[in-house]
């Protein structure tokens, strides 16, 4: 609904760039107006329970960065039941490895390249900045990665209680390489994290809380917002023009793009940091 009612001006679309031969392995790319020399460029992933979504119904969420002067790609990748883990994955990758290669076509500095995502995507977004392998595959390293922004993700979600999540997984054998949190090791790109106060779908506490313990156990840079006034869906919801007063999701995700890191040291107790409220008490995992 809220992509239906985002305008068309403000942005040059650039539609369907192939980055591998399959029909969903496509993206587009959102070029700002804004007449800088190079742009830096967020890369997102949506949500869906790796079951669902398409890049043509957030453009809400490119219009938003396109604006503030961020160059936005969306990659479709393949879903179940076509695939599983980790093969969604390497479609992701080789998304990252199209745009680096790329992007400097359209205006986009492939220096200052971020990756974002949205619950399912954000787990996929901090899969390709924490687990080496997968960006090593397509020629490129965390390292070439500037910093990734989760929003919502599930980090940390063994066993799989989501029954529409499990097969995805191989639920009950789901191999314990497939959570970000065992990923984690220093030197890992820089990471914003942002979770619902009310997220009743993934737990923001064993989740997000989580993740960002770990990340500043190692000396990972990682900044935490937990928000007000949103909930799982409308924390995306909120880049929609008509949606951002509910919570400054865009500002923080531009700010942490411009900043190029968070604006915390690395030692920042694990608690939230800049946030409306703490969780007051952890809902459902996932």
């Amino acid at each position: 609904m809220v992509d239906g009612v985002t305008p068309s001006n403000g942005y040059i679309r650039v539609e369907g760039l192939a980055y591998g031969d399959g029909p969903r392995q496509h993206l587009d790319l959102y070029q700002p107006l804004t007449p800088l020399p190079k742009h830096p460029v967020v890369v997102f992933f949506y949500g869906g329970s790796w079951t669902s979504g398409e890049r043509g119904h957030y453009r809400f969420v490119a219009r938003a960065l396109a604006q503030r002067g961020i160059l936005a790609v969306i990659a479709d990748y393949r879903l179940y039941p076509q695939v599983r883990y980790p093969d969604f994955l390497q479609d992701n990758a080789l998304a990252v490895a199209w745009v680096h290669r790329h992007v400097a076509a359209y205006g986009g500095n492939p220096q200052a390249l971020f990756l974002m995502g949205h619950s399912s995507g954000a787990y996929n977004a901090a899969m390709l900045a924490l687990d080496g392998s997968l960006l090593q595959a397509v020629g490129l390293s965390p390292a070439d990665i500037r910093g990734w922004i989760g929003l919502a993700g599930p980090y940390d979600f063994l066993p799989v209680e989501n029954t529409e999540v499990r097969p995805v997984f191989f639920y009950p054998n789901t191999p314990a390489d497939s959570q970000p949190i065992n990923h984690v090791q220093a030197g890992a790109p820089p990471a914003l994290l942002i979770a619902a106060n009310t997220d009743s779908y993934v737990n923001p506490v064993r989740n997000t809380g989580g993740l960002a313990r770990r990340l500043r156990e190692v000396g990972v840079p990682v900044e935490v917002h937990y928000m007000d006034r949103v909930n799982h869906m409308t924390l995306i919801g909120a880049f929609a023009w008509p949606l951002q007063w509910l919570a400054p999701v865009v500002d923080e995700v531009v700010g942490f793009v411009g900043r190029g890191g968070p604006r915390v040291p690395t030692n920042h107790p694990a608690s939230a940091t800049a946030s409306p409220s703490a969780p007051a008490s952890p809902p459902a995992a996932p």
